[in-house]
């Protein structure tokens, strides 16, 4: 028996992924080297460590600055409305939406601009909106360890609006639902009432 063994990838330079750039350009039929392209493979490498940035941040980090002094708090706590910008893996078009975050603490809180940055750790790299939805309630389990996690995302997927079936004012919706938020119901209608009940029927 052959083992074959794969060397890890090496990420490519500056200078190699700006070259990809001139490639693409002149496979869609243009010229990269007139005035007004001149500049964008700098340009659209500068935007690529915008748009995958999560990349470069390990997303349990983000929680792991907690507090204790909650006199007891145990209600839901609740993130609504955060804009959310990632990038479909399969087509590399932008995944434009909003997800809502909820946990119910069992000893910790985390400061709510933590709960904002871990979406856009996740966000901010090649994705699936399922995968991306999992990745974020799974996180804040393991991490807080709190009696429940809910995660909801809408979102609308250029992959689907500027291609293909060219369908627009279409919005997907996935949830993860763990601990108290799946077992009992009566907070699981609580959370959907309080974000506007996007998902009548829920997928965990």
């Amino acid at each position: 028996m052959t083992v074959v063994t794969v060397a890890p990838a090496t990420k490519p330079t500056r200078a190699e992924a700006e070259e990809a750039v001139r490639t693409l350009i002149r496979w869609a039929g243009d010229d990269p080297a007139r005035e007004g392209l001149a500049g964008t493979p700098d340009r659209v490498v500068r935007s690529y460590e915008e748009f995958f940035a999560g990349y470069e941040i390990e997303p349990s980090e983000i929680l792991s600055r907690t507090f204790e002094e909650t006199d007891g708090y145990d209600e839901m706590v609740i993130l609504r409305d955060i804009r959310l910008e990632s990038y479909c893996e399969h087509h590399m078009v932008p995944i434009i939406g909003k997800a809502h975050v909820a946990y119910l603490p069992r000893h910790r809180v985390v400061g709510i601009s933590k709960l904002a940055r871990l979406v856009d750790a996740y966000a901010k790299r090649l994705q699936i909106q399922e995968k991306m939805t999992a990745q974020i309630a799974n996180t804040i389990e393991e991490v807080l360890q709190p009696e429940g996690v809910a995660v909801v995302i809408e979102a609308q997927h250029q992959c689907m609006t500027t291609r293909g079936v060219h369908k627009t004012g279409v919005t997907m919706v996935t949830s993860r639902m763990l601990g108290a938020f799946r077992t009992d119901p009566s907070t699981r209608r609580e959370f959907l009432s309080m974000i506007g009940n996007p998902v009548s029927h829920s997928r965990d």
